[in-house]
């Protein structure tokens, strides 16, 4: 299974505890996750279900490239996290 965590930056704003969820792709595994928590959904993803400028998604430590339709590859035994993007000087 894939264990998906929430840092707690996320979590000041919106409850996503860690999950585990079967899931073959970044849009598989976060609709297991957002099946049980709207919510969190809607402030990780935009109306047309790509991740808003704002997010990052993770997977084995590595960035996801596809943004929009979130087709990355997901090993049945990953780690995926999710945070806010930080900017600033």
């Amino acid at each position: 299974m894939v264990r998906v965590s929430f840092t707690k930056n996320v979590q000041r704003h919106v409850s996503c505890p860690s999950r585990q969820v079967v899931g073959s792709t970044v849009a598989e595994v976060l609709r297991a996750v957002f099946e049980t928590n709207e919510t969190a959904r809607g402030y990780v993803l935009d109306d047309q279900g790509a991740l808003r400028r704002h997010m990052v998604v993770f997977v084995n430590g590595v960035a996801v490239r596809d943004r929009t339709n979130l087709s990355d590859r997901v090993p049945p035994d990953a780690e995926v996290f999710v945070m806010q993007a930080l900017s600033g000087g």
